[in-house]
């Protein structure tokens, strides 16, 4: 029986949903349980946060720069560029991870907050038959997880650059402010699982991947932090970030393009979230954003309800977006139509990690080292 949230719109196409006696869901209910009471953005959070900054500019003294930021292009990030350079007095080196997929609207605003705050700009970009490959692996094995390919290889990339030049801190545009409720696990898999990535590529692929770069759980989670000192910061977690105030200095000060939906800034994950996951699999991401976004009070549920009326992607121009990508990936729009049609599977139909996901998300926990929602 269909059933959505009395509070935000998170609904049972995430078949693990709970609800209350109130008809409010568990990842409403872990939000204010969990995960509001111990995310500070007052005094405590700047103090904390000052102290982070004071550690990293000891860190990186007496070089170029004193951190990495990983930079898409995408809101996120690029507040956190301008955040760690000009309100934090950072020295930070812009890291950018080019898979193939960049919109152009992406590619304009790295540069114009590269150029306008004066930073330097590292470009890896993945070799792309070996990209190319991983991808049509992911479309043969029939999960909904597609994306994970080009998620992977950021991740990876950005890790293997930090420990090749010690660099002890890396930022992310991570957040609370904006993504406190994730996306349920059968929606989007672990994009740092290995073992899975591997499977699937060894059942689908055809050609060896010799560049792409790997990372694994054990690796980022465990040999990173606390054998080569290497950090994984989210800043926007101790300030007040609020979207839109965000977007509008950004459009205001850099001349900054927004996009039409979170993650946009990536011409496959366009494609992905607003036609491959709710035309196939029936997920509509904009639940998980709009619901973060409610529960963090810069949305309406009545306005997050209204933008659901609407179709997830254009009807006017996804034509041409299936035909991008079918160009790009070299098949034909046939055989990526072909693709929506296979028999559904699940990460559960491949070798994976996830026994030891689940059992460091439990260890984080108890620790208080992770405050997110469940996946």
């Amino acid at each position: 029986m269909y059933r959505i949230c009395s509070n935000c719109v998170m609904d049972t196409t995430d078949s693990k949903i709970e609800f209350d006696e109130n008809g409010v869901c568990d990842h409403c209910n872990t939000f204010n349980e969990k995960i509001l009471p111990n995310w500070h953005v007052d005094a405590r959070g700047e103090a904390e946060l000052e102290s982070t900054v004071e550690q990293i500019k000891a860190d990186g003294k007496g070089k170029d720069f004193d951190c990495i930021v990983g930079m898409s292009g995408g809101i996120d990030s690029s507040y956190l560029t301008y955040i760690a350079t000009e309100k934090l007095g950072l020295r930070p080196l812009v890291f950018h991870v080019d898979a193939g997929w960049n919109s152009q609207i992406a590619v304009n605003n790295i540069e114009r907050l590269v150029d306008g705050l004066g930073l330097d700009l590292f470009t890896e970009v993945i070799n792309w038959e070996e990209m190319k490959d991983l991808q049509l692996a992911f479309f043969r094995s029939g999960v909904s997880h597609i994306d994970t390919p080009q998620d992977h290889a950021f991740f990876a990339t950005m890790y293997k650059f930090a420990t090749e030049h010690g660099i002890r801190n890396i930022l992310t545009g991570a957040n609370l402010s904006t993504e406190c409720i994730r996306n349920p696990l059968e929606w989007m898999y672990y994009q740092s699982d290995s073992r899975q990535l591997k499977d699937i590529h060894r059942r689908f692929g055809t050609r060896s991947l010799r560049t792409y770069p790997v990372t694994s759980i054990l690796w980022h989670k465990v040999w990173l932090p606390y054998v080569r000192r290497i950090r994984v910061l989210r800043p926007l977690n101790q300030i007040a970030y609020i979207k839109e105030e965000a977007k509008t200095l950004l459009m205001e000060r850099f001349g900054w393009q927004p996009y039409p939906q979170k993650h946009f800034e990536s011409r496959f994950t366009k494609f992905y979230e607003s036609y491959w996951l709710p035309k196939r699999f029936g997920y509509d991401v904009r639940r998980v954003q709009f619901s973060s976004l409610i529960v963090t009070g810069q949305m309406t549920r009545d306005d997050a309800l209204a933008e659901l009326e609407k179709p997830p992607c254009d009807p006017e121009t996804i034509g041409q977006e299936i035909e991008f990508i079918a160009n790009k990936l070299g098949i034909t729009i046939n055989e990526l139509n072909s693709y929506m049609e296979m028999p559904k599977k699940t990460y559960r139909d491949y070798k994976s990690q996830r026994q030891i996901y689940d059992i460091g998300a439990r260890v984080m926990r108890a620790f208080g080292m992770e405050l997110g929602g469940k996946r």
